[in-house]
């Protein structure tokens, strides 16, 4: 079954362009049934007017969520290394005039947020991409704004897509690694997303 799957998307790919096929990949097919996309920004308990980054925003799946959340006088900064998304995000974000939504190209090692600003850091299926995450999540530090949180979803043992490609992260991973940069557990929604770890965490005053 599986096997079908990757050969019907494979065969699928290749009529689609590269920011199609990207965009088509993020979103996949029923997403929302598996990631509950509205549970999700519910447990995040996010307040209008708060500054988010979305970390690996991707097409925008959450950022346009976050956006909604955040409300009008809220921002979200969609967070992404991808240039063929970066574009789509700021043609998404023109079209539907989404002034609360800001576009950053990020480095891999640096998300070029502004300094001491933002309320939460929220991350999906971005964790594992990314190199020395201690070292990355300590740096990110300097970004939050007091009793910010930082939110990771990312793929667990589970699921099946994370086994085959190795994008899965172990739970205690993330958790032993967020310790290192400085950060500690404050929520674990475990079962929330049956594929995925779901993780709340604040910085640990230095």
């Amino acid at each position: 079954m599986r096997i079908r799957a990757l050969a019907a998307l494979a065969a699928l790919s290749a009529g689609l362009g590269c920011g199609a096929w990207k965009r088509f990949a993020y979103e996949g097919i029923g997403r929302d049934r598996w990631q509950k996309p509205d549970t999700v920004i519910a447990l995040l308990e996010i307040a209008p007017g708060e500054e988010v980054a979305d970390l690996g925003a991707g097409g925008g799946y959450f950022t346009f969520r976050l956006a909604d959340a955040v409300g009008p006088s809220g921002r979200v900064f969609a967070v992404d290394v991808d240039d063929d998304m970066l574009a789509y995000l700021r043609d998404r974000v023109a079209a539907e005039s989404r002034v609360n939504v800001q576009v950053v190209r990020a480095e891999p090692d640096d998300p070029q947020l502004p300094d001491g600003r933002i309320d939460l850091v929220f991350t999906c299926d971005t964790y594992h991409h990314l190199t020395d995450r201690s070292a990355y999540f300590a740096k990110l530090r300097t970004d939050l704004a007091p009793g910010a949180r930082v939110a990771i979803l990312d793929l667990n043992d589970r699921s099946w897509f994370g086994r085959l490609f190795g994008h899965q992260t172990p739970k205690q991973t993330i958790v032993d690694e967020l310790t290192a940069a400085g950060y500690r557990l404050v929520a674990d929604h475990e079962g929330v997303i049956d594929r995925q770890n779901f993780l709340i965490f604040e910085a640990v005053a230095r």
